[in-house]
């Protein structure tokens, strides 16, 4: 499958097309906020966000910035060729349980090290922003990427995109 053309970017945006492959991690001092149903679950002006070729960037919050009260320990393991084994939690709030809703990486690969017990969310599970603006997600919902208005496509994760 050949590469798909990446969109031109608009003022202030920034291509998907070009992050980094092998994965990029960097530090932000954006505002990075979390709720569910009008509850607090996350917020931080210290986020971490992971950049990688073709995905929207993927926030994590430092644990000391999540009501981890809200989590609960998932069977779900999965791996990642770059950062490697992630656990998740379901997110648990007064209007139920929301399987799967986050993920973190214990004992990541060197490369990763300061992501040891960030969480991240899947934007499309809850009401997440960066500096005041909505976050939606990629449709297929797999890679967890937060799209904002800042990134240019197109969009690796919906259907059909898999061989990108």
């Amino acid at each position: 499958m050949r590469r798909p053309v990446p969109d031109v970017p608009g003022p202030g945006q920034e291509s998907v097309w070009d992050y980094p492959r092998p994965p990029r991690l960097e530090e932000r001092d954006e505002h990075v906020v979390v709720t569910l149903d009008g509850i607090a679950i996350a917020d931080t002006r210290r986020p971490l966000r992971v950049l990688e070729t073709s995905h929207p960037p993927t926030y994590y919050v430092p644990r000391e910035d999540v009501a981890l009260e809200l989590l609960a320990a998932s069977l779900r393991r999965t791996w990642c060729e770059w950062k490697g084994r992630a656990s998740y939690a379901d997110l648990i709030v007064p209007g139920g349980r929301i399987a799967d809703a986050c993920w973190w990486y214990d004992d990541p690969t060197p490369a990763f090290a300061a992501l040891a017990g960030a969480v991240a969310f899947y934007p499309e599970l809850v009401e997440a922003s960066v500096d005041g603006e909505s976050v939606r997600g990629v449709p297929g919902g797999f890679y967890g990427s937060w799209v904002t208005s800042r990134v240019s496509g197109p969009f690796k994760g919906a259907p059909g995109t898999e061989w990108w």
